[in-house]
C-alpha cells in the first residue's frame, strides 16, 4: 500500500480518540477532550527531548544540548498559549459536562508524574494513583529510581572540567536535592568564565521559568472556571494547585543571582 499523510500520521485513528460522554454531546466537551489530548502529546515530547537531553549530557554534547533546551522552553510555551484557548470555557459550559468526568482528574497523568519525577520533585506516595504493577506504575518507579536531569547536568559539569562535590554527585537519587552552596559556587566560576555553559545554564532557567508560567496560567484558569469547588476525582482542586506555584526546578541556578 502506497504510504499516504494520513497512514504515516494514522490520522483515522487519532480522530477517532475523542470520545464525548455527555447526552447531545455537549458542544464544549470536545474542545475540553482536544486540549488535554494535545497536553498529553506534548508532554510526551517533552519526556522524549529531556530523556534525549540527558544522553546528551552524558556524552558532553554541549552545542545539541543547548538546542535540545531551547526546543524545550518553545514547546512550553506552545502550552502556555494553550491555556488561552481552554478560558475560552466559561463556568457554565463546564459545568455542562463535567460530572462525566467522574472520578476523572488531571492530577493523574502520569506522564506529568514523570515529568515531575524527572526534574527531581520526587515523592512515592504519587505512586498511590497507579494499580501496582500497571504500565504506569513501571514508568513512575523507573523515573523515581533514575538520577534526576539535575544530576545530569551535574555530571556534565565534571565532564567539562568543573569540581562538583562527590557527595551532590552520589547522593539518594529518590529523595529531593537540596540547594548546595558548593554546587552554587561552582556555578558562580561558570558564569564568569565560560560563556557557552553559562548559556546552558540560562536555558535550564529558561524552562525552569516557563514551567512556573505555565502552573500560574493553570491554576488561575482553572479558578476562573470551577473556583473554589472540589476538583474532579477528589482532588482539591485549585487548593493544591496553589501548593505547587513557584517552586524552582533548579533552585541553585535562581540562588545565585544575587552573587553574578
Amino acid at each position: 500500500m502506497t504510504l499516504t499523510y494520513s497512514s504515516y500520521l494514522k490520522i483515522d485513528e487519532l480522530l477517532e480518540c475523542q470520545k464525548p460522554l455527555s447526552d447531545g454531546p455537549e458542544h464544549d466537551e470536545l474542545l475540553f477532550i482536544v486540549i488535554h489530548q494535545s497536553y498529553e502529546l506534548w508532554f510526551k515530547q517533552i519526556l522524549h527531548e529531556l530523556d534525549f537531553l540527558v544522553r546528551l549530557f552524558n556524552n558532553g554534547e554541549r552545542n545539541r544540548a543547548l538546542h535540545t533546551l531551547k526546543r524545550v522552553d518553545t514547546i512550553y510555551r506552545t502550552l502556555i498559549q494553550q491555556v488561552d484557548i481552554l478560558e475560552t470555557l466559561r463556568p457554565l459550559e463546564f459545568l455542562s459536562f463535567r460530572d462525566r468526568l467522574s472520578t476523572a482528574s488531571g492530577f493523574q497523568s502520569f506522564q506529568f508524574r514523570e515529568l515531575e519525577f524527572l526534574y527531581g520533585s520526587k515523592d512515592p506516595k504519587k505512586l498511590e494513583n497507579y494499580e501496582l504493577g500497571s504500565d504506569h506504575y513501571q514508568r513512575l518507579m523507573k523515573r523515581l529510581d533514575a538520577p534526576t536531569l539535575w544530576d545530569a547536568f551535574l555530571r556534565f559539569l565534571v565532564h567539562e572540567g568543573h569540581p562538583v562535590p562527590a557527595q551532590e554527585l552520589n547522593r539518594d537519587f529518590r529523595q529531593v536535592a537540596e540547594p548546595s552552596p558548593a554546587i552554587q559556587k561552582v556555578l558562580i566560576d561558570i558564569y564568569r568564565n565560560d560563556p557557552l555553559l553559562s548559556e546552558i545554564c540560562e536555558a535550564l532557567v529558561d524552562i525552569d521559568s516557563s514551567l512556573q508560567q505555565w502552573r500560574y496560567r493553570h491554576v488561575k484558569m482553572v479558578e476562573r472556571t470551577i473556583g473554589s469547588k472540589m476538583g474532579t476525582g477528589g482532588s482539591s482542586g485549585v487548593g493544591y494547585l496553589k501548593n505547587t506555584l513557584f517552586k524552582a526546578v533548579f533552585p541553585d541556578l535562581w540562588a545565585i543571582r544575587a552573587e553574578l
